[in-house]
């Protein structure tokens, strides 16, 4: 099957193409920077996480030094 196009159709064809490209080009780039935003959250996230362990045990000790019994709420989760 042969198409036999003019130089304006191929010139519309290409110009439709190239369109098409840069308009995929921009939305890789769009989600590109997207996902490195969400990496930096949660990289934060992940230090505050580690942060809030630290201080949930630093508490635990200070309660279990001072000889209180800690409250259901003072415990660390069984997967900490």
């Amino acid at each position: 099957m042969s198409h036999d196009f003019s130089s304006a159709e191929l010139m519309q064809h290409l110009e439709s193409l190239e369109s098409r490209l840069a308009y995929q080009e921009h939305w890789l780039d769009t989600l590109d920077q997207a996902v490195a935003q969400q990496e930096r959250r949660l990289e934060k996230l992940e230090q505050l996480s580690v942060l809030m362990r630290e201080r949930l045990r630093e508490q635990h000790q200070t309660l279990q030094d001072q000889g209180r019994t800690p409250r259901p709420e003072d415990e660390l989760p069984p997967h900490y």
